[in-house]
């Protein structure tokens, strides 16, 4: 895939008052500016709800198969790791590692697939959590209430979300790349998600007719794969991205002292691939592995250290091997940096 060579630039700094923290009469961080009075994101909310009532639908008798939901756990698994984690997260937002275009852009299809976002807004959105992380500009704090950043900041408008200046600010490099342009120009979001319906369908009818099933079973079998295959699968997937915006900033154990409330969440550690060991992430942003504690699991980093082995990743950013040293002598400020370098 070309690309577009523009020339890079720092992210442009923000006034002063965006860098406050006001809390709220009840000790709470306030919520981003503009936010208030709330205007319903309703595309969104129709949506997310949709999906979840089909993926509730998928587990009565009529629907309800052992291997739709095998289906489910291992997509759930392989889509998180490859298309969020390895993919928006380490690769595209922090650029911990490099991989070949054709491998890369097969993951953001995946990633896509899972219907959070296209791959700029998702890096910048997450590149503004970690400059602003607890802090009121931060989109999505559980400090301003922990439904807020688990699912709330996305189901309303936020002004600063929405300005063309946050893929100026946070995603040029993204944007470079007409891959993703085009990705954003025209809809391929929605396409994606609606072109694997029917494909995950016909799969699914296929394989019972194939087996020698009556018409009638093999569109039962094949709305079964569908509904476990994409709306459980997607559902999973969401609850376990958004719950290291808000569980892994409430509750678990702290192995540096950085200048937000990240934490290291063992059950989200695990369910996530190695996402949840959250507070050595702010610590190190850069770094592609999250885990580091030998017994701090992260099958994101041993994919990673696959794909090196065979060729498909290079330039991996290990943990830095000063950080402990650091951390010992005053608090870390992770802060004010998107986490990516200056190039």
């Amino acid at each position: 895939m070309t690309t577009a060579r523009v020339p890079t630039s720092k992210a442009a700094a923000l006034p002063v008052a965006d860098y406050a923290a006001p809390v709220t009469a009840s000790g709470r961080l306030s919520l981003p500016a503009g936010v208030r009075p709330f205007q319903l994101n309703w595309p969104y909310i129709i949506v997310i709800a949709g999906y979840h009532v089909v993926a509730l639908l998928a587990f009565l008798p009529g629907y309800f198969s052992w291997s739709g939901l095998i289906l489910a756990m291992l997509l759930t698994h392989l889509c998180g790791l490859f298309g969020i984690n390895l993919c928006y997260h380490r690769l595209l937002t922090h650029r911990g590692l490099k991989c070949p275009k054709w491998l890369e852009h097969s993951m953001v299809i995946v990633a896509m697939s899972c219907l959070q976002e296209t791959p700029a807004r998702w890096v910048a959105i997450h590149r503004r959590h970690h400059q602003f992380a607890d802090e009121q500009p931060d989109p999505h704090s559980p400090l301003a209430s922990f439904f807020w950043s688990h699912i709330g900041w996305i189901l309303v408008h936020q002004p600063e979300l929405s300005r063309l200046g946050i893929y100026e600010r946070y995603a040029k490099d993204i944007l470079r790349d007409r891959f993703y342009v085009a990705l954003e120009r025209y809809g391929w979001l929605v396409w994606i998600n609606l072109i694997q319906m029917p494909l995950f369908f016909a799969a699914g009818f296929a394989a019972a007719w194939l087996l020698g099933q009556s018409p009638e079973a093999a569109t039962q079998a094949g709305l079964s794969i569908l509904m476990f295959g994409v709306f459980v699968r997607t559902v999973l997937v969401w609850h376990i991205t958004w719950a290291v915006n808000s569980v892994t900033h409430v509750w678990g154990y702290r192995s540096y002292d950085t200048d937000e409330d990240s934490r290291n969440n063992i059950v989200v550690g695990l369910i996530s691939n190695g996402e949840g060991w959250h507070n050595n992430h702010h610590a190190d942003p850069r770094s592609a592995r999250h885990g580091h504690r030998w017994w701090e699991m992260d099958n994101t980093w041993l994919t990673i250290r696959f794909l090196e082995r065979i060729g498909l990743a290079t330039d991996v950013v290990a943990p830095s091997a000063h950080l402990r040293a650091q951390a010992a002598k005053a608090r870390l400020i992770t802060r004010g940096s998107n986490g990516v370098p200056a190039e």
